[in-house]
């Protein structure tokens, strides 16, 4: 089915860019352009769905980022991972970088930078069909958790967190 209207219609979304529009906003467009069956998997779509046009290739590709990211953090906190699982290069890489990075904003970006290239590498040459319309689903579920992030409320979190360390070195 094509929805070359629809598709047309929706902002461009960029990973360095701001949220165009909300996924309600995203769900009322779909709403009367596509069947009741694809409305009810972009309706309960998540990052870690595994159904739906494009979502079975990006649940693998989402699978092996988050797989890389608890293999990694394990091996930071000099803890052993239990589960055998495929790697990848670009995939350790990538996760190496947002795990040194400056800050959990920083990070999000570098991942976020990752996941666009990747999903725009599934949708590869469709065009105004459901694999496009999924992605696009996803890639706005990723602007929105990027979103999500509030540095002023993050900061002061990381300041508590602090002060009270500091508090007890001192004490000792």
């Amino acid at each position: 089915m094509s929805y070359y209207y629809l598709i047309a219609s929706l902002p461009d979304l960029k990973a360095d860019g701001d949220l165009p529009i909300t996924y309600d906003e995203f769900l009322n467009c779909c709403e009367s352009n596509v069947s009741e069956s694809e409305y009810e998997l972009l309706e309960n779509l998540t990052l870690s769905s595994t159904e739906g046009p494009l979502i079975e290739e990006w649940a693998r590709v989402y699978g092996m980022i988050q797989k890389e990211m608890n293999y990694q953090r394990s091996m930071n906190l000099g803890k052993s991972y239990p589960s055998v699982y495929e790697k990848d290069s670009g995939v350790s890489q990538v996760v190496a970088s947002a795990l040194a990075a400056k800050n959990p904003l920083e990070a999000e970006r570098l991942l976020l930078d990752y996941e666009f290239d990747n999903l725009d590498l599934l949708v590869g040459s469709h065009v105004f069909d459901a694999h496009v319309l999924f992605g696009y689903a996803i890639k706005l579920k990723l602007l929105e958790r990027l979103n999500s992030f509030e540095q002023t409320k993050g900061k002061a979190e990381f300041q508590s967190l602090f002060d009270g360390i500091q508090q007890r070195v001192y004490s000792l």
